[in-house]
């Protein structure tokens, strides 16, 4: 008869730690197995500000009592600076839906208490941690989101501008496709303070303020 080896690896972790944020702090609660008692986790819970020689201190001493897993609920954007600074210090880190953590019967509502409920939950392995792209992704896809807020920006100036011109019967826009455009050419070709006033006649064809757009 052949024999079955059972897999005991259920998913718990032994040296956990859970952060519930908030706005300007982070309630924290750590798990570690007892020194001498064994099957017996000793917990403590303090609150640690959102700054960032705190949160370097708080991992710092995660890293000195070899937690295994960091876990975070996501809440807003609160909680990039502690997935971020803890990640430089090498820490496992889970960030966990919020849902995940609300239809779990018996959650409790205090800050305390949350943060302890976070960790017993982790400890267990109940939980499913969302995606985060590494840092790579992290800063082009903020760079790629910050030029398009540019873009969209400028594109509202210029109609801004253009709005005033049509209140004073300027409909420059009926002719032009763009304001602001200019054919190939130096930019000195664009208007500014130093060259409002003309060298020559203003209708001459060779003056430096002579308007030419696309």
């Amino acid at each position: 008869m052949e024999e079955l080896r059972e897999d005991h690896d259920d998913g718990t972790v032994a040296r956990v730690a859970a952060i519930d944020i908030a706005k300007a702090s982070g309630m924290v609660c750590l798990r570690v197995p007892h020194g001498t008692i064994e099957g017996r986790c000793v917990p403590q819970v303090w609150n640690v500000a959102s700054t960032t020689n705190a949160i370097l201190e708080l991992g710092d001493r995660l890293v000195c009592q070899g937690v295994e897993r960091v876990v975070m609920e996501a809440t807003g954007s609160y909680w990039r600076p502690f997935f971020y600074l803890l990640e430089a210090r090498g820490l496992d880190r889970w960030l966990v839906n919020a849902r995940d953590v609300k239809n779990v019967p018996g959650r409790p509502k205090t800050d305390k208490l949350d943060a302890v409920w976070l960790v017993k939950l982790a400890e267990r392995g109940m939980f499913r941690a969302s995606f985060v792209p590494p840092m790579a992704v992290r800063q082009l896809r903020d760079f790629t989101r910050t030029r398009t807020v540019f873009v969209q920006e400028r594109t509202r100036h210029k109609h801004r501008v253009d709005k005033p011109l049509q209140d004073a019967q300027v409909k420059l826009s009926d002719v032009v496709s763009d304001l602001f455009a200019c054919r190939a050419g130096p930019c000195s070709m664009r208007w500014s303070p130093a060259n409002a006033a003309p060298a020559t006649s203003p209708t001459s064809p060779t003056s430096p303020t002579s308007p030419k757009v696309a």
